[in-house]
């Protein structure tokens, strides 16, 4: 629907063109529209296809030779005549662990690709002549869509209302300042920067609010012509994934030189014993060697990382919060500081006005909830509505929320508009019909430096605000009908009325109202009318997760631009406020200056009338004690504080697209409670991603060592290429993603903070490799020499004198591996089937292990029938490497 000339249309024309009306389109016609047109996306990248992640299994340099090995051996063995099964076996070990590593980086992909969708924005619609909220790349041309400070335009579209409307263009145009917007007809030939009766896909509304109609989706948009020099940016890896893959790297090399090590050690070996090498063992010793670097070489190291970070970032999804950056994930384990906004995220955000005070009264207003029913009681009688009409028309009117009744009574806009709206159709003042009586001319719009909103209807001024705020523009009072002047005394029994209202826990906001006859000065001189108390009760569980974030080590801390007493009030409630604990307001913060301030913050656990200049700073002087600081947000001025936030985090519900799009995560209920489930999740996916990364190296440096030190020291070759891979197939590859998911631990939250400076190759975990590699190491050689391998034995004599040994040591190597699993589990025996995985993957495991032991495979992978008791000695040798860690774990507890 790309056009030149509807900026130079009037609304009406652009209307017949578009087959829409000021009333939306109707769900059928949208749906037909989305069919023709498409969704509301630029088109990607193309992202790497499933067979691309297949071939690139078997890409690397040392499959390929392994590959190049198992064909050489096989046309030797094709053209002596003797069997080629066992390099067809290993071919196709090979190729199940290719298709092994395909499953985990395919999922990898889908896991991103289903992350980027559940990020996706939403847009407010009117649809069916009603207000609602759809997936933006569900918008379709002939859409009305409304839009307000903070919001990201969604699509290209032409104005038909503007209220004092600036949008930020720059990432279209590359114009920094934001272009006013405003109804005015265009000239055709007018440039795209220029347009100001027009908005852009992805432009940012930085002040006003608008109602516009679509006119171009998707590639159809301006953003859409440029859609190619926006391609192609890279995925970020997570500060984790990417040291994994520089010690994947480092690893790879050292694994090759130890297997090159063990080619050369063999060869020699076998000159020196026998005076010459056979080119069939001079090949089964490569194929060994090279085997020996395929399994131990971690290449699903980043893949399982990547699955074991979107699996958790999906299971945060579920417990509302929703991960925008995967590195978040990292940074929520290291957290030991929440910065909260007060309102909506400790408290329910459901506003209901419970005390006018008007007239020199103290009003109670009764109901609960967004139903329009309550009663106005002063003395225990009914009050008259006419003596607070003014006051309520002002609330009602000085307002952006829209009272919706589908199923049930609904808000859409700011909860504590809502409130107003409400209150006033309590009282029988429906919105809709006010509206039409006096209709809105012009407004300035709420801002967070003047704390005031101001809307104009014909001749008069409209304003509410923070009663502070407006008393200081006021020099009148409106009083049972009658205007008089506003002496000191007034202002002071005012304020004390607002500090007892507060006092209660009740958020305050002053009305006021000014007869205008111009233009100019419109916010002075004003009359003031009355104060509306409103109650955001606690949410009921935020006080078990402050507790819960006390016992892990985390702080937090109240932000809120309420009166101190509100705040004081609700942090009482939520026995977030201990006797040593200090509280400030913005006006004190600016008395002290940054060093003063650093040496308190510390103790402070509330900060109230604070403004998002004031959560910047809060937020260096944290870091700068060295803490790491997760702070919410939810308008288009905390962005900033967000963006320098180790975990910014936006509001769902009532935060503006700006701070979603700088935000780390995003709270889909904003509920304080979700952002502890995410740390607690944090820590979970931190620990299972550590105990999968210990697993896999202890296990592999198991399998070095047994073959390593088994050549060195003389023996035969404990185990033959097609066993070495089957260990890193069956052991390796299955417990090893069970680990990776394994569910969040017991007592996580019952731990400190992870510093983050952790390695996750710490020398203890080093040292638990170390120990594993050892123990392995010398159990399986140990088998092996107890079923008859002796120093200087040939395969072909262990074969005839000791035909058990080999199948022995390789049956413990893999029984060590999955006792190993098990250590990683906190509690191995207690609530062991938590990780159905792990469970799952230990038996596969195991049946697998007996299938090529008893079965015609076994000739295949050259073993033979194990009896009851070489299976007790296996369990109790294997079983060692169990008892060994966990003393250590009780040692390292005690």
């Amino acid at each position: 629907m790309v056009s030149k000339d509807w900026h130079s249309m009037d609304v009406e024309e652009v209307l017949q063109k578009l087959k829409t009306t000021r009333q939306g389109l109707k769900g059928e016609d949208a749906r037909k529209r989305l069919e023709k047109f498409g969704v509301n996306e630029l088109k990607e990248k193309e992202r790497i296809t499933p067979l691309q992640i297949l071939i690139r299994q078997f890409t690397s340099f040392i499959v390929i030779i392994l590959l190049a090995a198992v064909v050489i051996s096989a046309l030797i063995s094709y053209f002596e005549g003797s069997s080629y099964i066992e390099s067809a076996a290993i071919l196709v070990i090979v190729v199940i662990n290719g298709i092994f590593g395909f499953v985990q980086e395919y999922k990898a992909e889908k896991s991103i690709e289903a992350l980027k969708k559940l990020t996706a924005l939403k847009a407010r619609v009117i649809r069916n002549e009603k207000e609602t909220q759809i997936p933006s790349r569900e918008l379709v041309p002939g859409d009305i869509i409304l839009l307000e400070t903070g919001d990201k335009v969604p699509a290209d579209a032409r104005l038909i209302e503007a209220a004092k409307l600036q949008v930020d263009e720059s990432s279209l145009t590359g114009e920094s300042t934001p272009v006013k917007k405003e109804l005015c007809l265009l000239d055709e030939e007018i440039p795209v920067a220029e347009r100001k009766n027009m908005v852009f896909m992805g432009t940012i509304v930085t002040r006003g609010r608008a109602k516009a109609m679509i006119i171009g989706t998707g590639m159809q948009t301006e953003f859409g012509k440029i859609a190619e020099m926006v391609q192609g940016v890279e995925e970020k890896l997570t500060p984790l994934q990417i040291k994994l893959k520089e010690f994947g790297k480092w690893l790879g090399i050292v694994t090759i030189g130890i297997s090159v090590a063990v080619f050369l050690t063999g060869i020699l070996r076998e000159f020196l014993v026998n005076g010459a090498i056979e080119t069939e063992f001079g090949i089964m010793m490569f194929m060994a060697a090279v085997s020996l670097a395929v399994a131990a070489i971690p290449e699903g190291l980043p893949a399982i990382v990547t699955i074991s970070l979107a699996l958790g970032v999906q299971r945060m999804v579920k417990r509302h919060a929703l991960i925008r950056q995967l590195p978040a994930v990292e940074t929520l384990g290291c957290t030991n500081v929440i910065c909260s906004d007060k309102t909506g995220t400790l408290t329910k955000n459901e506003m209901t006005v419970r005390e006018i005070y008007a007239n020199n009264k103290v009003i109670e207003v009764t109901g609960t909830g967004y139903v329009p029913e309550g009663k106005f009681i002063f003395d225990d009688r009914d009050v008259d509505v006419r003596s607070i009409e003014l006051l309520l028309r002002i609330g009602a009117l000085c307002n952006d929320a829209n009272f919706v009744h589908n199923e049930k009574w609904e808000i859409f806009g700011d909860p504590t508009e809502g409130a107003l709206i409400v209150v006033a159709a309590k009282a029988g003042l429906i919105k809709e019909g006010l509206e039409k009586k006096y209709p809105r001319v012009d407004e300035i719009p709420f801002d967070s430096e003047r704390k005031l909103m101001t809307t104009i209807h014909d001749k008069v001024a409209y304003v509410k605000g923070a009663p502070d705020m407006i008393l200081d523009r006021c020099t009148h009072l409106y009083n049972g009908g009658k205007i008089t002047g506003l002496s000191e005394r007034d202002k002071k029994k005012i304020l004390e009325m607002n500090r007892v209202m507060a006092g209660k826990a009740l958020r305050v906001l002053g009305m006021a109202y000014k007869e205008i006859e111009d233009s100019n000065e419109i916010e002075s001189d004003l009359i003031f009318v009355g104060l509306v108390g409103m109650i955001d009760p606690p949410r009921d569980e935020v006080v078990g997760s402050i507790k819960e974030c006390e016992e892990a080590g985390i702080k937090t801390v109240m932000i809120t631009g309420d009166h101190l007493m509100t705040a004081k009030a609700i942090a009482t409630q939520l026995e977030l406020l201990k006797e040593e604990d200090m509280v400030l307001t913005g006006i004190e913060l600016d008395e002290l200056n940054d060093k003063e301030f650093e040496e308190i913050v510390d103790g402070v656990a509330i900060y109230a009338r604070v403004s998002p200049e004031h959560k910047v700073r809060i937020l260096d002087a944290l870091k700068r004690k060295g803490h790491v600081v997760a702070m919410t947000g939810d308008g288009v001025n905390d962005a900033p504080a967000l963006k320098k936030a180790d975990i910014g985090i936006a509001m769902g519900v009532i935060g503006t697209d700006v701070s979603r799009e700088v935000s780390d995560m995003v709270l889909t209920d904003d509920n304080f409670t979700s952002i502890v489930n995410a740390v607690e999740e944090g820590r979970g996916i931190y620990s299972s991603i550590k105990k999968f990364v210990q697993y896999t190296l202890s296990s592999n440096l198991g399998e070095i060592l047994v073959i390593f030190m088994g050549i060195l020291l003389g023996f035969p070759l404990p185990l033959i290429a097609i066993q070495i891979l089957w260990v890193n197939l069956v052991t390796d590859g299955l417990p090893g993603l069970a680990l990776g998911l394994d569910p969040v631990e017991l007592g996580i939250m019952r731990k400190p903070p992870r510093s983050p400076k952790e390695r996750i190759l710490s020398k203890d975990v080093m040292q638990n490799i170390l120990i594993v590699g050892v123990v392995m190491c010398i159990g399986t050689l140990f088998m092996f020499q107890h079923y008859g391998a002796t120093l200087g034995m040939g395969l072909e004599e262990l074969g005839s004198i000791a035909p058990k040994a080999q199948p022995v040591a390789f049956t413990t190597l893999v029984m060590f591996q999955l006792f190993n699993a098990l250590t990683y589990r906190t509690r191995p025996f207690r609530k062991i089937m938590e990780n159905k995985w792990l469970v799952g993957a230990i038996i596969s495991s195991i049946l697998l292990q007996l299938m090529i032991i008893y079965t015609p495979l076994a000739s295949i992978f050259k073993l033979v029938p194990l009896d009851l008791m070489d299976w007790v000695k296996i369990t109790l040798m294997s079983s060692t490497l169990f008892i060994i860690l966990e003393v250590r774990k009780k040692i390292q507890r005690n």
